[in-house]
């Protein structure tokens, strides 16, 4: 678990906790949801800490588990993940009408990112369509990860204000 295996489960929780809610409260919008899934979060944490290998930080591995428990809640509350902006954008799957609106936003995503200045549409299409992570991507561009990170956020934020404005 490397330097990371000294550290007791109440220093773990108070060291990444922010960052768990974060990570969640900008996918979800809703504090409530986020802290819930927050809690159970590190409650998976605990049963499964034997998984954590140390290959990665843990609060990467912690947003990990934060993210597939956010999956299950969408699939339990009938909503579907659309992939073409990070999973960020989610439908009802309940109709032919909601796939057309899918496959719309998809076009409209795209063209709202080709038209977005380098480095955003850079790392945004590295990221969505080479399906790369922020290491590799920072790697590639001569960057950090935390960079890459950074700049795909911004760059998503960019694309979804745009949406949201009508473009």
């Amino acid at each position: 678990m490397g330097g990371e295996a000294l550290l007791t489960i109440g220093e773990i929780y108070k060291e990444n906790s922010k960052i768990v809610y974060g990570f969640l409260l900008s996918y979800t919008k809703d504090t409530s949801l986020s802290e819930e899934l927050t809690q159970e979060t590190f409650l998976r944490a605990i049963k499964s800490i034997h998984k954590y290998n140390g290959e990665c930080k843990i609060s990467v591995w912690l947003c990990q588990i934060s993210k597939h428990l956010l999956y299950q809640e969408w699939e339990k509350r009938g909503k579907k993940i659309n992939v073409s902006l990070d999973e960020s954008i989610s439908i009802s799957t309940n109709s032919t009408e909601a796939i057309v609106i899918s496959n719309e936003n998809k076009k409209n995503i795209y063209k709202i990112i080709q038209s977005l200045d380098n480095p955003y549409k850079e790392v945004m299409y590295l990221r969505l369509t080479g399906d790369l992570s922020f290491r590799e991507i920072g790697e590639i561009l001569g960057k950090s990860e935390n960079w890459s990170r950074v700049t795909f956020y911004r760059g998503k934020s960019k694309v979804i204000r745009r949406l949201e404005d009508g473009e």
